[in-house]
């Protein structure tokens, strides 16, 4: 594992918010291509990209810090202010609300932005994993025999610490889990996961759908992979034998399921988004033609 890339004086660049860095990029970029696509101003996608990188990440970490007050309380600073400790849930429906609400003001459909930004959306929330990947930061999974199971010793969770007390290190001599004992590499079968989620949402970004429908599908994806996944995590089981991040996801996954039935269904010829002026690109002024020589 890799918690810093580099370190220079004072400066250090951590694996973690290298990789956020480069999926909020990618999203902006994304997201820009695909407004020139469908007839929209691509500086639209700057303003959605800032309010979901302030808005995201300030969701992830309240939403975190309220699932885990003790933290909060025992060093309120280090919590507010730590690197680690997001939830992306948390900062997904804060930077929804957000975006929905500028959007409400601009008169523009949420729902028509949400479609864009879909396939960006994905792409950029495996990327991030990458980065838990390579900090070590505890998104990973329960100990395994498969070949691929990966040492976290190096990360900035270890997992002695991150065992502690659980069922898990009841099976080890004293208690407590090796930390270079072998472990599912969750957050690289997350990205791996989302790759193939952005693939199908890229390929269906083009149909004449009405807007909703393709977020909705994103909805499903990203809810089915986050239920699935949580089964070879370590995290608190709270109804049902289930935790609170498969909670959401299901949350996620029937919303989805609703929308792409009623937009299937109930109301399949809901009229497309229809780019009004303000939002079109704005042309280039012609260059003034040359006079011609006598």
């Amino acid at each position: 594992m890799y918690p810093e890339i580099v370190s220079i004086g004072p400066f250090t660049v951590h694996s973690y918010g290298l990789m956020l860095g480069i999926s909020f990029i990618v999203a902006s970029w994304m997201l820009s291509k695909e407004f020139e696509r469908r007839g929209v101003d691509s500086a639209l996608a700057t303003e959605v990209t800032l309010l979901a990188i302030v808005f995201g990440v300030l969701g992830s970490k309240l939403f975190h810090l309220f699932a885990n007050p003790a933290e909060f309380r025992n060093d309120p600073v280090g919590a507010l202010f730590s690197p680690g400790g997001l939830t992306f849930h948390g900062g997904l429906l804060l930077a929804m609300l957000a975006n929905y609400i500028r959007l409400r003001q601009k008169k523009i459909p949420f729902l028509f932005v949400a479609d864009s930004v879909a396939p960006a959306l994905a792409l950029a929330y495996g990327i991030g994993r990458i980065g838990c990947h390579l900090a070590g930061d505890g998104d990973y999974g329960l100990p395994t025999d498969l070949p691929w199971g990966t040492n976290y010793e190096n990360g900035i969770v270890k997992p002695s610490l991150m065992f502690l007390g659980s069922e898990v290190a009841k099976a080890y001599p004293g208690g407590l889990v090796p930390d270079n004992t072998p472990l599912h590499p969750t957050p690289i079968y997350e990205f791996l996961m989302m790759v193939v989620l952005t693939g199908i949402l890229y390929k269906l970004r083009t149909k004449d759908w009405p807007v909703g429908r393709l977020f909705s599908i994103y909805l499903i994806g990203a809810g089915l992979e986050r239920f699935l996944i949580e089964f070879i995590r370590l995290n608190p089981r709270l109804f049902l034998g289930l935790s609170e991040a498969q909670l959401v996801a299901l949350g996620l996954f029937f919303a989805g399921v609703w929308g792409v039935y009623y937009y299937t269904f109930q109301n399949p010829d809901k009229p497309r988004f229809v780019v009004p002026e303000a939002l079109k690109p704005k042309k280039e002024e012609e260059a003034p033609k040359k006079k011609k020589k006598n």
